[in-house]
């Protein structure tokens, strides 16, 4: 009797482990197969998800828009897709309006019945017809008050009806190099409006050159930023951190002239620069300015070889070089080829965007006093402004 419980118990628990074994994989199989509350949910944490920048963003962002210049197309351009190029079966008659271009703008005032929006002049430029696009997706067809190459600057009139935001333009002369920069606008158009990016201030007082679709070389004084522009936000606004407008986004780099990649180098207007010409297109339509009779250059442009032959002091560093002076103009008789500006009116001028800033701060009619080196002479002259930059050759 004692044998058989001897063997017995051992047996037992090699029954019980097998058992315990089989019961364990049913119970795994089973749950594998059967999951219960395994289902994925969201966070149930709260918090607050609100920024300075959103709140920025909030305060203007119903007062960006986006701006379609609309053209006729010929009518080879509408059929040469249908008939592979042959525009025969087409006529004149058959001509329509098509998207040249889009871009984005800025509501800054409502006045009764109208509203006006401020966009680049390359974004309208060649219109037929001028379509905004309203943060909340309403469409109005807009009416061109004035454009100005020289500036980029253009002012369109729309109806107010649904217009309940505008813009408010911050003192761009407090601005400082550092403080966060924020682009709303439409990159690449209508699709994407209301884009926002962010960025800082790269820079203040940059002299942009460019050309304008009449091929004039012109010169704009600019903020830099860092904050992501592209092709659809010009025209758009660049804001500070409590929601003002302190530029008008009109361009940026993208590659050099050795076609080097270029990031994070956008371009806008100074909103100071900005009010005092809408002001001037709302009342005028156009923007006439004071005009020296000039060709010009930038001081600091010029290689060293150049400079010593101006026979100026190695003191002056900065200032514009006089190239030319055309005859009948308000600085014929006063200034000569090779003059170097350096002051107009007490304000340092250290580039061509300077020199027109300062000059196109007055009216027709005022005088300036400008200051220049003739070789080591130091000299004052007194200009009057007689003339506008319609009257140069």
């Amino acid at each position: 009797m004692k044998k058989i419980k001897f063997w017995l118990l051992p047996l037992l628990i090699i029954i019980a482990g097998i058992i315990g074994g089989i019961l364990g994989a049913t119970v795994t199989n089973y749950l594998n197969n059967h999951p219960e509350n395994t289902t994925t949910k969201t966070s149930n944490v709260t918090y607050n998800n609100t920024t300075d920048t959103t709140e920025a963003v909030k305060t203007i962002q119903n007062a960006v828009v986006s701006v379609v210049n609309y053209q006729k197309a010929s009518s080879s351009d509408m059929y040469s897709d249908i008939f592979g190029g042959d525009s025969s079966s087409a006529s004149d008659s058959d001509s329509d309006l098509q998207v040249a271009s889009q871009g984005s703008g800025v509501i800054y005032k409502k006045e009764g019945d109208s509203a006006y929006v401020v966009t680049n002049n390359h974004v309208i430029d060649g219109a037929e017809q001028i379509e905004i696009l309203l943060a909340d997706g309403t469409k109005v067809v807009g009416k061109l008050v004035g454009a100005d190459t020289y500036s980029d600057l253009a002012v369109v009139q729309i109806p107010s009806e649904n217009v309940k935001t505008v813009a408010e333009f911050a003192d761009s002369s407090k601005i400082n190099v550092g403080e966060i920069a924020i682009a709303i606008g439409s990159p690449l158009g209508t699709d994407y409006a209301n884009s926002v990016t962010q960025g800082i201030v790269s820079s203040l007082s940059r002299t942009v050159t460019l050309t304008n679709n009449n091929g004039e070389t012109i010169s704009t004084n600019a903020i830099q930023t860092d904050a992501a522009i592209n092709p659809g936000n010009s025209g758009g606004a660049l804001i500070n951190i409590e929601g003002q407008v302190i530029g008008i986004n009109s361009s940026k780099i993208s590659s050099t002239s050795n076609s080097e990649s270029v990031e994070g180098m956008g371009f806008a207007i100074p909103s100071n620069d900005v009010v005092k010409i809408i002001n001037q297109l709302e009342e005028n339509g156009e923007v006439v300015r004071p005009a020296l009779g000039i060709s010009m250059a930038n001081l600091s442009d010029l290689s060293t070889s150049v400079i010593n032959k101006l026979n100026i002091p190695e003191s002056v560093t900065n200032g514009i070089v006089v190239g030319s002076v055309q005859s009948d103009m308000p600085a014929s008789g006063k200034l000569e080829q090779y003059d170097v500006i350096t002051e107009i009116d007490g304000q340092e001028v250290t580039s061509t965007s300077d020199l027109q800033s300062i000059l196109y701060d007055h009216e027709i009619g005022d005088s300036v006093k400008v200051t220049f080196y003739r070789g080591n002479d130091k000299k004052t002259v007194t200009i009057d402004l007689t003339k506008t930059t319609q009257d140069l050759s």
